[in-house]
Formats: structure tokens, sequence, C-alpha cells
């Protein structure tokens, strides 16, 4: 009797363990390497690890993607402007992204810009905003006039953000983002604070980095997670299972019911 009560306790203890456990698998610092450029920028991989990245030119837009759809997926890092820029221009990222969307080339371009910017300027104002983008926005580098400069033509603005909407960045400052893509809802963390949190359609795509007219940008550390269904949104699963921790609280009420038991038995 008591071989078969140790051996029950066991398997109790094991399921609760797993179910503990279980939560979404971090796959670790992505490597850049892979990566692809568009535009005039100068990406390179400084040091060798292949885990960070800087743009050192003050170009006309530039991207710098992963070249793979990446809806479904939460990534986060660091994005910092070296204080030897000189400049206050425009620095930040885009979900969505097919190869060759800056020059309006493919049939369908949609994809969703967030920028950046210092300091006003040319009839922008500082600070962090995120935009539909529908075709080219291909400029020189310091041209005030363009779509992506004034976010009009291709360029359609839809929301400033919550804190750093009229914010500049600021020099040789480490921010850290955690930004989450799905097709219809995308979420983008600063240091810990929601910026954006928009619903609405959007097109699978490439995540990547974006630069204009701003030199010396690094992005760092940058890592990729599944983002967990939401049971019960739209085109999400019925919300039958429970969560991990539902299951372990419910996997402790095992074990002490059986604890109960096993007392009275002796």
């Amino acid at each position: 009797m008591f071989y078969k009560e140790k051996t029950m306790l066991s398997k109790i203890f094991g399921v609760i363990f797993v179910l503990i456990l279980s939560g979404p698998v971090h796959a670790g610092l992505i490597d850049l390497s892979t990566w692809t450029i568009d535009g005039s920028g100068n990406w390179v991989l400084p040091g060798g690890d292949n885990n960070s990245v800087l743009q050192t030119l003050n170009s006309r837009p530039t991207m710098f993607f992963n070249d793979m759809n990446s809806q479904g997926l939460s990534l986060s890092g660091s994005i910092t402007v070296e204080e030897s820029g000189g400049d206050d221009d425009f620095v930040g990222f885009v979900l969505g992204y097919d190869d060759n969307d800056l020059f309006g080339t493919n049939s369908t371009t949609d994809y969703i810009l967030i920028d950046w910017k210092q300091g006003s300027q040319g009839g922008w104002d500082a600070g962090m905003a995120i935009s539909r983008v529908t075709g080219s926005i291909d400029a020189s580098g310091t041209d005030t006039n363009a779509n992506a400069w004034d976010h009009n033509g291709n360029v359609e603005l839809l929301q400033r953000a919550s804190t750093l909407g009229l914010t500049g960045w600021s020099n040789n400052t480490e921010y850290l983002f955690n930004i989450s893509f799905t097709s219809s809802n995308i979420k983008v963390e600063v240091n810990g604070v929601e910026q954006f949190d928009i619903n609405g359609t959007f097109e699978d795509g490439s995540f990547g980095f974006y630069n204009f007219s701003q030199p010396r940008v690094r992005y760092a550390g940058i890592e990729e997670d599944v983002i967990p269904p939401t049971c019960g949104a739209q085109g999400q699963p019925i919300c039958s299972v429970p969560e991990p921790t539902s299951l372990a609280i419910f996997g402790l009420g095992i074990l002490g019911l059986t604890l109960r038991r096993l007392q009275k038995e002796h």
C-alpha cells in the first residue's frame, strides 16, 4: 500500500511541476547576420557577436529587417542613439514590411511604421508616432517635404504615443522596447511603459529597424517570443483550457484532497 501511495504522490507532484513551468519559450538572442538591408543605410554588426547592429550614415530612409513573416511574435531589445551622431531625426521600427516596400515597387505596399524624432523640424514635431505606409517613402536624406517626414501622402498618421508623443529621444541613452505584432493588434512598450495599443487589420510581413536622416543608431539584444493566444478574442481559441497558473492551483487542490484521503486511511 505504501508503495502505491508514494507512486501516486510522485505523479501528482510531477504534473504540478510541469504545469507551473509551462509558458512561452524564449528563443534567446537573435542572430542579426541573416537580416536584409533596404535603402542606402550602412548597417554593420560590430563586435562579431551578431547580436547588435549599428546604422552609421545620415542617409535617406533605410530598413534592416528579418525578411520573414513575423505576426504572432513579440520582439524586444534596446535602441541607443550614440552622442556622436550629431543629429536629431528619425529612428524606429517597421512591422509587416516586405522587401522593396521602401521604394513602392511591390504590387501592394502596406506596412506599419513606428518612428521617433528627437527634435521638431520642418513642420514635424518631436516625439514618437505610429503610421500606415502604402507606397514609396524613399527621399533624400534631409528632405523635410518628404512623405516620411511630414507623415502625409503615402504615410497615414494613426496615433501619437501615449507618453512619448511629443517627447524626443535623448543622445547616448539606452531605451528598452517590446513590440507585440498580430493580425489585429499592435502593442509597443518603451522602458516598460505602454505607448501604443492599436486594433485593426494588419498585413503580415517582416519586423525591422528604420532610420531616416539619423546616423549612429544601435539596436541590440533582440529577443523573440511567441505571443500566447488570447482565448475568446476574434479569430482566437475558445476559452476552454485553463491557463498554466490555474492548472497549477487545480493540481495543488487535487494534491490536498489526496493527502487528506491518505491520512484518513491510516
